[in-house]
């Protein structure tokens, strides 16, 4: 299916950009996100007409992801969970507990954008993991996961 985007989209293209994808891609994740609409005459047309006002509102999204990941950068959150005696968990810390912790610190970071390459933390100490405020903002925050007596 033909598509014009309306943001940059990791691994298909930028703003603007008329590329073909899989139907299914496009109707079940890139056009309900809002990210991107069929490329007919007409699409094509009103696109290029809002196109000045769709990239000066991508460029202040950048600059406010980039302004927040300056903040973000090194910061350390600390996560307490039930732990055992040897340092294992006894559950793990996902990537909603670092949102939700970032959150209270201040930092309105959705959990999709918490990535942990290496799956759920299950010991106790200090892990780095990366936070992606924007396709181009990605900063490191250490995450200190504190056991509690269970």
């Amino acid at each position: 299916m033909q598509i014009i985007l309306l943001e940059k989209v990791i691994n298909v293209g930028n703003l603007g950009d008329v590329v073909k994808v899989k139907d299914g891609y496009a109707r079940n994740f890139l056009i309900p996100q809002k990210l991107a609409r069929r490329a007919t005459t007409a699409a094509v047309a009103e696109f290029e007409a809002k196109r000045a006002e769709l990239e000066k509102a991508a460029a202040e999204k950048l600059a406010a992801s980039q302004a927040q990941g300056e903040k973000l950068n090194g910061m350390t959150v600390t996560v307490s969970q039930k732990a055992g005696v040897d340092g294992r968990l006894f559950g793990s810390v996902t990537n909603y507990d670092i949102a939700e912790a970032l959150t209270k610190a201040g930092f309105a970071v959705e959990k999709a954008a918490v990535r942990m390459p290496t799956g759920p933390l299950k010991t106790t100490g200090e892990h780095p993991v990366s936070v992606a405020l924007h396709t181009d903002v990605v900063v490191e925050v250490t995450v200190a996961v504190v056991g509690e007596a269970a």
